[in-house]
Formats: structure tokens, C-alpha cells, sequence
């Protein structure tokens, strides 16, 4: 089948490359001229473990191919996936449609025959009926119907989620387009992936819901950490005696200085925009919002308190900057929060993560950034890990008290077990424990 996918970020690429994997003829359109000469000459713009090998693969192959020329991308192609940006919208924190309608103009114009045009993006409930007015508007001869497909892709392990996927959600109400969508996966049948066929508005709405409850299990185990650091309990046994329990489940139960990426701050707040336009309040997504933003700056405080509540000329080693392992993703990321906190009183900052650098230095001013990850350590009062990397996972905890001046470790993810640290000389302070 032949598929035009509209945006090479991070989901239309992944989405792309995963879909000409299938076997499909992919085209991806992207207006960045920047960004497809990259394509072109093999480099990839996010960083995502397998995605280098898997575009190259599919290059080769002759099912994967890149262009800025959406017309001659979506010429013969039987699905579009509309798969750009839909940031929060400065002033109100609704989502920006921009991009989506934009494109939806476009492909009305470009589109020949029988034709479904699908939002991968996140969008808002009801965008799908606005894309439909656009195209009819663009193109009242076209012959089209409009669908709505979610992603649920985890940065960090995006080709295995596309590929082994909890579920498929499609959304739509014209019997030949959801055939169409059946088509496309059913390469998924093998591995008996769940699709689930619904409302287009039901499943813009999954979207967001399904992100605002994973937002809520990450705050509801952070607050309880604060609870257990007053009353002697440790956060991770009270995770495990819960997430036990098949009705809650393991999963998102870690205990940190909260969440961050693209996706959770974002879609929580377009989700509290959209009740509030329907009158329909979101009370605990509106909590969940409000503790989030607060954890990450007492994250910060932590730190501060661990260093005896004075870090005025102290130099603070930060490990990990992007929020979350595995991706170069800092949007939100709880490392920016606590190293702003750090200089607005006073301390250093000198920081090291395998991937993110490039784009932490972009955020983050006056940061000593260093080019691995003893290096970071050297002369520094007191040593933060921020982000779960596998590489400061199994630290040479003599080395590292050698390098710092106070044998201090901040574990804001509770990755090392106390003992370990404390008998290796360490004043050791994690979250919730």
C-alpha cells in the first residue's frame, strides 16, 4: 500500500520507517528542507535506539523515500498520515493546531482518487471534524474520509511499541477508510496486537485520557514518597506492595522528581483547555498539573538541603539532563528546573548526559557541561543523578568519592540500595526512602 506520512519529527519518522518495515511504500513530506537533506545524506535528527539502521534498511530497500515536495508525496497514495507538531499554544496552553490544519489544506489539494487522510498527531477532541471541513473546503470534488489514529509510542523504545503494540486505536465512521486502516495493520495480526475500532472523537479522546492517567500513577507515587520520607517508610517496598495488585499494575510506580518529555506536560494541560471549554472540569488532572510543576523545583530544594542549606560557591555535579533515558529529548525535563533552582542560589553547575548535551546547551546557561561522566564529578561538593541512564547505573563508587570534595549523592531516582552507598562512605540521600 502506498503511504504518505506528513512530518519527519519524531513520530512521523518513527511511524514512517516502521510502516515501509511492514512492507508499505512510504513517502515522508517535510517542509525543513534541512531536515530531508539530512534524511538524504543518512543522518537522523532525533536520536532513537534502532531508528538509524531501520530508516537505512528500509532506504535501501526502495520502501522508504523523503521529500519536501507534498504533492509529489501524497501523489497515488491511498493513506496520509497527518503527523506534525501540535505544541502548547502560547498565551492559553491550548493545543496548536497550526500545523495540522496547515497540512490538511495542503493535502486536499494534492490528494487523486479514493483517499484517507489520518491524524497522528495529538489532537483535541473535535479536530478531526475540522480537518474534514478543511479538505471539503480545499477540495469540495476530493474523495476522502477522515480517521484519527493515536500513537502510544514511548521515546527511548518507539520501534518496539509501533511494532508489538498494547493496541491499536482507530477512530472513524466511513467502512471503506477504516478497511483501508485494517490494511495497513495488518502485518500486526502475527503478533496479535489488539485493534480497537471506535468513534474518531473517542479516540482522540483516548489519546489524552491515556496520558493523563499514566501522568496521575507517576504524581500520586511521588506524593506518596513525600509521605514516606516523613514516617520512615520506603517508597519502592509501598510501590511494589501495590503494583502487585493487577488492578494498578507495576508500571509508572517510580518514585522522582516527575515527569517531563513531549508528550505528559503538554497533553495533561490541552486536556484541562478542552474540559474547560465543555464545562466539564478535571479536577484530579488539574491537581496532577499543579504538583507535578512544584515537584521539580523542591527536587532542587533536596539538593540544597543535602548540601547543609548553604550551596552559595559550591559546585554541583549533575548527572543526566534529558527526562527520561534512551532519547536527546529535554523538553520539560526535571533537570532543567533543578539546575535553575542550583544558580538561582548561588551554586555551580557542571553536567554530563550521554545524549542530551546538544540540547541542554541550548536551555541552560552558564552549566559547566563535561565530556563524560567521572569528569563531571571532579572538585564538585556534591553529586545529583537526575536521569536513569544504564551508564551511571554501576558507578565505581571508590572513584567517585575520590573525584568529589564531600562524599555527597543526591539519587533523585532511587537507582542505587542505601547500604551500598552509605557503606562505601557516602551521605547518601534518595526520594521517598
Amino acid at each position: 500500500m502506498r503511504i504518505a506520512v506528513i512530518g519527519t519529527g519524531y513520530v512521523g519518522l518513527v511511524s514512517g520507517a516502521c510502516f515501509a518495515d511492514f512492507g508499505h511504500d512510504v513517502v515522508c513530506v517535510d517542509k525543513d528542507a534541512s531536515k530531508i537533506d539530512a534524511l538524504h545524506a543518512g543522518r537522523i535528527p532525533i536520536f532513537e535506539p534502532g531508528l538509524q539502521a531501520l530508516v537505512e534498511t528500509n532506504v535501501r530497500g526502495g520502501r522508504l523515500a523523503f521529500t519536501t515536495d507534498l504533492s509529489e508525496g501524497v501523489k497515488g497514495a491511498e493513506a496520509v498520515f497527518i503527523a506534525v507538531g501540535t505544541p502548547s499554544r502560547r498565551g492559553d496552553g491550548h493545543a496548536d493546531l497550526g500545523y495540522v490544519f496547515a497540512a490538511a489544506a495542503e493535502v486536499a489539494k494534492a490528494v487523486s482518487g479514493f483517499t484517507v487522510v489520518i491524524t497522528k498527531s495529538t489532537v483535541p477532541v473535535g479536530t478531526g471534524d475540522e480537518v474534514e471541513r478543511i479538505l471539503r473546503e480545499n477540495n469540495p470534488d476530493a474523495e476522502f474520509a477522515v480517521v484519527s489514529n493515536p500513537e502510544f509510542l514511548r521515546e527511548g523504545a518507539a520501534i518496539d511499541d509501533f511494532k508489538r503494540p498494547d493496541r491499536v486505536v482507530i477512530g472513524g465512521h466511513d467502512e471503506r477508510a477504516m478497511a483501508v486502516m485494517r490494511e495497513i495493520y495488518r502485518p500486526l495480526s502475527l503478533n496479535r496486537s489488539p485493534v480497537i475500532e471506535m468513534s474518531r472523537r473517542g479516540a482522540e479522546l483516548t489519546k489524552y485520557a491515556g496520558n493523563a492517567f499514566l501522568a496521575t500513577k507517576i504524581t500520586f507515587i511521588n506524593e506518596i514518597a513525600d509521605l514516606c520520607e516523613k514516617v520512615g517508610a520506603d517508597v519502592q517496598e509501598v510501590a511494589r506492595g501495590i503494583g502487585l495488585d493487577n488492578r494498578i499494575g507495576a508500571k509508572f510506580l517510580n518514585a522522582g522528581p516527575g515527569y517531563g518529555g513531549s508528550c505528559f506536560p503538554k497533553d495533561t494541560l490541552a486536556l484541562l483547555k478542552t474540559s474547560q471549554d465543555y464545562e466539564a472540569p478535571q479536577r484530579i488532572v488539574e491537581a496532577v498539573v499543579a504538583v507535578n510543576e512544584n515537584r521539580k523545583r523542591a527536587m532542587g530544594r533536596k539538593v540544597i538541603a543535602a548540601m547543609g542549606d548553604e550551596v552559595r560557591g559550591k559546585t554541583v555535579a549533575v548527572l543526566g539532563l534529558t527526562f527520561k533515558p534512551n532519547t536527546d529529548d529535554m523538553r520539560d525535563s526535571p533537570a532543567i528546573a533543578v539546575i535553575q533552582l542550583l544558580q538561582d542560589a548561588g551554586a555551580r553547575v557542571q553536567a554530563y548526559d550521554p545524549e542530551g548535551m546538544e540540547q541542554a546547551a541550548k536551555l541552560l546557561q552558564n552549566v559547566d557541561f563535561k565530556d563524560d561522566t567521572y569528569a563531571t564529578m571532579e572538585g564538585a561538593d556534591a553529586l545529583v543523578i537526575v536521569t536513569e541512564w544504564d551508564a551511571f547505573r554501576a558507578l565505581d563508587l571508590k572513584r567517585v568519592k575520590s573525584l568529589l570534595s564531600e562524599p555527597i549523592l543526591i539519587d533523585l531516582r532511587n537507582i542505587y540500595p542505601r547500604d551500598i552507598v552509605e557503606n562505601a562512605g557516602f551521605t547518601y540521600i534518595a526520594v521517598g526512602r
